[in-house]
């Protein structure tokens, strides 16, 4: 990568930080570098590749944790999980760009085939690697986004003012979770909780996909 092109998606980053997603232009960046908006289009060729560049520049970061060389695959998935939420933590606007826009750049690729190996070396049959790589991204990614964006945050009712504002009988299985619904909320070790289950997920389809020993029933 040449430096001017550092330079751009540096650009580009700091101003989704300070102005949000929204204030990324070709006319914003280039003003950010000090050259014309036409100068940069030798470097990333449209708004489009200006935006993949971003992506990559994102994934990049979590290349490391993806790949955790030598660790066992469930640290290497653990490590991954938390960069994904802590890069979310950092840029709040990233997944929304993360969530619109596929991983093309070699940063990304990078850092999509260390998740792969991680599933792979687990056992997880290869037909099930890409699903199982989407399922974990996803995840990750739409917890962090839930942080940032307020969806796990308490609101202006609490949890009893809002079941009361429809009439009583008509959510049985809220009034049934009542003692839980109005309970705090640990997020960080909710977080580790869904983490387990991804990872039992992840021994399940392994074990699903080891040949049979002699004897053994088939389903």
């Amino acid at each position: 990568m040449s430096a001017r092109r550092e330079e751009i998606l540096d650009a580009g980053l700091a101003i989704a930080d300070e102005k949000g997603l929204n204030a990324v232009s070709m006319r914003a960046v280039a003003e950010r570098v000090g050259v014309t908006p036409m100068a940069l289009y030798p470097h990333v060729g449209s708004k489009a590749a200006l935006l993949d560049g971003m992506v990559g520049r994102l994934l990049g970061e979590l290349t490391p944790a993806a790949g955790g060389e030598g660790l066992p695959w469930d640290e290497r998935m653990r490590h991954f999980a938390h960069a994904a939420r802590s890069l979310g933590r950092r840029h709040p606007w990233a997944a929304a760009l993360l969530f619109a826009r596929p991983s093309v750049t070699p940063d990304g690729v990078r850092t999509v085939d260390g998740v792969y190996t991680a599933l792979l070396d687990a056992g997880v049959p290869e037909r099930h690697v890409p699903r199982l790589e989407r399922l974990l991204s996803t995840f990750v990614i739409g917890y962090a986004a839930s942080e940032a964006g307020g969806r796990f945050g308490p609101g202006d009712l609490d949890p009893r003012a809002r079941r009361g504002q429809l009439p009583e009988g008509t959510l049985p299985a809220h009034a049934r979770l009542a003692r839980h619904l109005d309970e705090p909320v640990d997020w960080d070790a909710e977080f580790e909780a869904d983490l387990e289950d991804l990872r039992g997920l992840v021994r399940a389809l392994a074990e699903d996909g080891r040949p049979k020993g002699h004897g053994e029933a088939d389903g």
